[in-house]
């Protein structure tokens, strides 16, 4: 299946068409993966494993990495590490505030998350409003949330924390948002010893049926199998997903460590290789593997160490 290339805007920030790609799923019945880079090795583990399962990829500047580095400096790592490779990408801000925004605008970014939870549901449709004007001016895809994801092991009370049927729609409608992040039983991250409620699929359907646009859910990491695949029938068509991949990571650093003493390099290299089978994964079990047939795979090792 060929994906139009974005034309709009620099193509070092995406090589796909957020809007399109995301329009596919949701015509095939299939998810999009958005992941989250922490440094240049899992940088580079998301884009391998989109090479070998030939997947699109949402390669995600979040939460955790803004403070550490700054929006800028972790968006031209991610850039850069995506000029090495010929995966099928869009470079996604995550989660972005208003401030983030802006600037994401000012570097080139084509794809962005704004999260306006934090404020009462009038004030949200109101600022959601005048960030998708700035955005789409630019000719940027945006995303919003509406409902609050809890962290993982808080205490909850999952129906003051479900998205609303009645607001999601009228949400959708004042602000213009491209996709909606939804909450449906999903955390950020992975309880310890807990087990998740079941995900609100018949929540979803719901939603589905009122809101024109592709509905997207955060938090994947720990749900089961069928879980997932029941979420995208439902009509989810972005799934993102980060602590499973981040603990396969660790579990690489820490598998050569306990070997004795070795290069933090060589430690991280494990890592990256296990976090690049642990993405293949969900690629696979997403369906989005092989929607982008055409890569030149052979030509993505030349030159490089990953």
């Amino acid at each position: 299946m060929t994906i139009t290339n974005v034309s709009t805007r620099d193509i070092t920030t995406a090589n796909i068409s957020a809007g399109e790609i995301i329009e596919q799923a949701r015509a095939q019945g299939w998810a999009v993966g958005g992941y989250n880079m922490h440094n240049v090795e899992t940088a580079q583990a998301l884009l391998r494993a989109a090479e070998i399962t030939q997947s699109p990829i949402f390669m995600q500047i979040g939460r955790a990495i803004i403070p550490h580095m700054g929006l800028k400096a972790a968006f031209e790592l991610t850039k850069r590490v995506t000029e090495e490779s010929d995966a099928k990408f869009i470079i996604h801000l995550d989660h972005g505030t208003e401030t983030e925004v802006l600037e994401a605008i000012d570097l080139g970014f084509t794809s962005i998350m704004f999260d306006g939870a934090h404020h009462p549901f009038e004030e949200n449709i109101k600022v959601t409003r005048e960030i998708v004007k700035r955005c789409h001016d630019a000719g940027i895809y945006v995303e919003a949330e509406l409902g609050k994801i809890p962290d993982a092991d808080e205490e909850v009370n999952w129906e003051s924390y479900y998205t609303d049927v009645d607001e999601a729609e009228r949400y959708v409608a004042e602000t213009g948002i491209d996709s909606l992040a939804i909450s449906c039983g999903i955390v950020h991250g992975v309880p310890n010893g807990l087990e998740l409620e079941p995900l609100a699929v018949d929540l979803v359907e719901r939603i589905r049926k009122v809101v024109p646009v592709p509905l997207v859910m955060h938090g994947a990491s720990g749900v089961p199998d069928h879980e997932i695949k029941a979420v995208i029938a439902a009509g989810v068509h972005k799934i993102n997903a980060d602590t499973d991949l981040r603990h396969a990571f660790r579990r690489g650093i820490e598998e050569k460590w306990a070997n004795g003493d070795a290069q933090l390099e060589v430690a991280m290299s494990k890592g990256r290789e296990y976090m690049i089978e642990a993405t293949i994964e969900k690629m696979k079990l997403y369906g989005a593997a092989g929607r982008t047939e055409g890569s030149n795979l052979s030509s993505t090792q030349e030159g490089r160490f990953w």
